[in-house]
C-alpha cells in the first residue's frame, strides 16, 4: 500500500465496515476510507475514490464517485460536492 502522503485514485467496491466505510480494492486489500459525506447511494457498488493515505490503511476521502466517471468528471465533484449525474437528475 502507499505511503502516508500519497494521493491516490483507486477503483473497487464500496462496503460499510464496522460503523464507517472501506474499499475493497481491485488490486487486492482494503483501504479504511475517512468520508466527509456518507455515500449511501454508493455502497455495495463499484466506485472510484480519490483521497489521500493519511494513516495505515486508512484514506481521507476527497470523492467517491460511480466507476466509470471520468477523471474531469472526479475535479467538478471536488469543487461542487455534485456529481454530473446527480445534476442530471436534478
Amino acid at each position: 500500500m502507499a505511503t502516508i502522503g500519497t494521493r491516490i485514485e483507486e477503483t473497487g467496491t464500496l462496503l460499510r465496515d464496522a460503523g464507517g466505510f472501506s474499499l475493497r480494492r481491485d488490486l487486492g486489500g482494503r483501504w479504511k476510507l475517512d468520508l466527509y459525506r456518507v455515500p449511501v447511494d454508493h455502497v455495495e457498488k463499484r466506485v472510484r475514490i480519490t483521497g489521500i493515505v493519511v494513516g495505515e490503511g486508512l484514506v481521507d476521502v476527497e470523492v467517491v464517485a460511480p466507476e466509470g466517471t471520468l477523471a474531469r468528471d472526479l475535479m467538478a465533484v471536488c469543487e461542487t460536492g455534485v456529481s454530473s449525474d446527480a445534476k442530471a437528475n436534478t
